[in-house]
């Protein structure tokens, strides 16, 4: 069976596997806005891509690690996230910026 982005789980980058689910939203995977902000969420571990703005619930979706990661492979910088952190950057180009969320 291959692998969502066709990385061989060797070359994965994540602890988590590639079809772990994410949180996200349609504004990323049907309008192309860029991913802004990312979270690793302390309570249970859960990943979340967002495009810097609030999120409305309608808006929201879950899809594969490995789909978000193939939408926008910087995201493997940020493989190794802790638990409870968080990286934000200005526009698609900018560098990561990782801070604990408080």
């Amino acid at each position: 069976m291959r692998s969502i982005a066709n990385v061989p789980d060797s070359h994965w980058p994540f602890a988590d596997p590639q079809n772990v689910a994410i949180l996200t939203s349609t504004d990323i995977l049907h309008h192309d806005k860029p991913i802004l902000f990312v979270s690793h969420d302390v309570d249970d571990g859960a990943w979340q891509f967002h495009t810097g703005k609030n999120l409305s619930i309608d808006r929201a979706t879950m899809v594969a690690l490995a789909r978000i990661v193939a939408l926008d492979p910087s995201l493997t910088e940020l493989a190794d996230l802790p638990l409870g952190w968080i990286a934000t950057r200005q526009t698609l180009t900018d560098p990561w910026v990782r801070f604990i969320n408080k």
